[in-house]
């Protein structure tokens, strides 16, 4: 009933991991994460992947209960964790990074599984889809920004430039770097297709916004 932090095998902040745990203390890593997370001195609870990209050594050390192995090379590591892992929301590290691709597949599974309530966390950025009604509370001023992953409406409160009536598409409309004009903004979209970016020290109101009822300790930004 916790969060969850979910490791790939991308570039770590260990200090972030840590921060993340504080936020969702259980740890999962997927497939070859596992040797970062043991490299950082941590147990991951579970390992789930086709496990092609974990070492000799991490397998040695991690019970075999730990491991889910499914073997299909169909989807992303990203995407079998997200289709397995039953949690209020999850905050994943290590899924974006040096490789465009690896980035882009980690967005394509956050919107296959819009309904899971993942956060992908980079060094300066957090990434989610927006829900159906989305309020957040934030300073004027913050950057607000969107990407529609598939052809979506979308309508606004709070935004310097609103939304309404635009037909957002990943190869027409867009609306990156946006930025809110008043406290509160309020979001709406007719499909869980459009990625929210807004800066990490969001944390907190985000987790709040998309998990009604779930309490997250103050974030403060680095």
């Amino acid at each position: 009933m916790c969060g969850v932090t979910l490791v790939g095998g991308g570039e770590l902040i260990p200090a972030f991991v840590t921060f993340a745990l504080t936020i969702a203390p259980c740890l999962v890593a997927a497939d070859g994460g596992a040797d970062a997370v043991l490299a950082l001195g941590l147990a991951p609870q579970a390992v789930i992947g086709d496990l092609d990209s974990l070492s000799d050594a991490a397998r040695q050390v991690l019970a075999p209960a730990v491991l889910h192995l499914l073997a299909e090379q169909v989807t992303t590591d990203f995407d079998k964790c997200l289709r397995n892992i039953d949690a209020p929301f999850i905050l994943a590290l290590g899924f974006t990074g040096a490789r465009i691709d690896h980035a882009l597949a980690a967005f394509h599974a956050l919107v296959r599984h819009a309904d899971r309530r993942c956060l992908i966390l980079g060094p300066t950025d957090l990434c989610f889809v927006a829900p159906a009604r989305l309020h957040l509370h934030l300073p004027v001023g913050t950057r607000f920004s969107l990407f529609p992953m598939a052809p979506v409406r979308a309508a606004s409160q709070g935004l310097r430039w609103p939304l309404d009536g635009l037909a957002f598409a990943p190869d027409r409309q867009i609306g990156t770097s946006n930025e809110t004009s008043a406290p509160d903004v309020h979001l709406t979209v007719d499909a869980p297709v459009m990625l929210v970016i807004l800066p990490l020290d969001c944390l907190t109101a985000v987790i709040a916004a998309v998990t009604p009822g779930t309490a997250a300790p103050a974030v403060r930004g680095e």
